[in-house]
């Protein structure tokens, strides 16, 4: 007899567990995505706040769109555009023939940068130096540049001691930003670490701790350590534009409020969540923000950070090769070192 009762509860355990796996169906998959986000996603709350989004009524808007008799891309488009609705560049479905993501956080504003102008103030290859992802040299006036493109891989700590090393006797230092779209969260503590000489609170994070739409744990702290060479106690500008996003919107997080440090440009793209992927029963994988993460002030920076200084790059300096954004810069720096 209990042998017969332990036999039945495994049934019934097997039985639960079966009815949790979504089927590889149209309805299945389509379920399976709206569920993994209602589950998962952590900006819920912010994205009802600032236009209403109600995730339960989308699912009702696009759920009859769904048959089994569509193809794989009219159901990807129906997903696509049901993500969209987040209105979050972290929020990717990915396919074998497409990528669905929304762009309109970069689509809609001015690029504020331009590989050829940055040509121009960078030089040939023989003009500047390259220590891991970051492209350095000293520009007319004495201004130390640092161009940093990406933070999809560590820049390590000899090579920053090398970039300090190098730009050490300027008497200004532009990091500049525009157009990174981020990479490891560690990457971007690391850089701004030759900002600050004691560890520094640069933001906070949440994690999920349940399926409820505001299930968050209490924010803990993500500390800036100093950096362990040279470090950066005069005047610095960071450039940035829209297309700094993820962990690079992160990096100027970190930086914004330090004393010496000025954010100059546009509203950052934001992305302040740290991904989470899932896959879906047909082999799409599904990566959005699962943690969102706080300044200093514990305001959330998904939807970008302004700057300090609100600069465009114009078309009439664009057509005569200046770049205003990186020339404003060296403006305020040489202000800063005379004394003005």
């Amino acid at each position: 007899m209990r042998l017969l009762s332990i036999i039945f509860a495994l049934l019934a355990l097997a039985a639960c567990i079966t009815e949790d796996v979504p089927d590889n169906t149209r309805r299945g998959n389509f379920d399976a995505l709206w569920r993994t986000l209602d589950e998962h996603y952590c900006f819920f709350p912010l994205k009802a706040d600032e236009y209403g989004l109600d995730w339960d009524e989308v699912y009702s808007r696009y759920a009859p769109a769904i048959s089994e008799g569509m193809t794989n891309e009219q159901l990807f488009e129906v997903c696509g555009k049901m993500l969209a609705e987040l209105r979050d560049g972290h929020v990717n479905l990915y396919a074998a023939h497409n990528v669905a993501r929304y762009g309109a956080w970069f689509d809609d504003f001015p690029t504020n940068f331009s590989d050829s102008l940055l040509r121009i103030y960078l030089g040939r290859t023989e003009d500047y130096r390259l220590a891991a992802t970051l492209r350095y040299r000293v520009l007319d006036g004495n201004i130390g540049y640092v161009r940093c493109p990406t933070f999809e891989s560590a820049i390590g700590s000899g090579n920053i001691g090398e970039v300090m090393r190098y730009l050490a006797a300027c008497d200004g230092l532009i990091v500049d930003v525009r157009s990174n779209s981020g990479g490891l969260l560690t990457a971007a503590q690391d850089l701004a670490g030759i900002f600050v000489n004691e560890p520094t609170t640069g933001a906070y994070i949440s994690h999920k701790t349940g399926r409820g739409h505001e299930a968050l744990s209490a924010p803990q702290p993500i500390t800036i350590e100093p950096f362990a060479g040279l470090r950066w106690q005069k005047p610095a500008v960071i450039l940035t534009n829209r297309r700094t996003y993820s962990a690079a919107n992160s990096f100027v997080m970190f930086c914004k409020g330090l004393p010496q440090v000025t954010i100059l440009g546009d509203r950052t793209g934001g992305g302040a969540g740290l991904p989470f992927s899932s896959e879906l029963p047909n082999g799409w994988s599904v990566r959005f923000s699962a943690s969102p993460m706080y300044d200093r002030a514990m305001h959330l920076t998904e939807a970008g950070i302004d700057p300090d200084i609100r600069c465009d790059i114009t078309s009439d300096d664009y057509r005569s090769g200046r770049d205003t954004m990186l020339e404003r810069a060296r403006q305020l720096l040489r202000a800063a070192a005379s004394g003005q």
